[in-house]
């Protein structure tokens, strides 16, 4: 029997250029949103397009591998797992964002 685990496979366009940041511990981290689009036939046979955004992060190495390679729009490949973080804003407002935690990525279309 397989064991499930917690894997993601997408493959889609940056909707920005990654927002690769150093911290303080000098580790990186780069952030970016991903576009990916499905494509199906509605009841009157006409083509429609639903696209699908999310939220990816990679860290070390990977962020900035990410910050040299990953422009906006160019179509990347990326396997990784999802996380999701809560934290609460200065007003007391508690916020939730699901992500995929990147392990790695392939540029789909030759860099210019």
């Amino acid at each position: 029997m397989t064991t499930l685990r917690n894997s993601v496979k997408l493959i889609g366009r940056p909707g920005k250029d990654p927002e690769v940041k150093q911290l303080a511990n000098e580790r990186k981290v780069a952030r970016f949103t991903l576009a990916t689009n499905e494509y199906y036939y509605n009841a009157k046979g006409e083509r429609v397009e639903e696209t699908q955004w999310h939220n990816l992060v990679a860290w070390g190495k990977t962020a900035e591998v990410i910050g040299k390679i990953v422009k906006k729009g160019r179509e990347v490949a990326v396997e990784g797992k999802l996380t999701s973080r809560l934290w609460e804003d200065k007003e007391g407002k508690k916020h939730q964002v699901v992500e995929v935690l990147i392990n790695e990525i392939m540029l789909l279309e030759k860099a210019s």
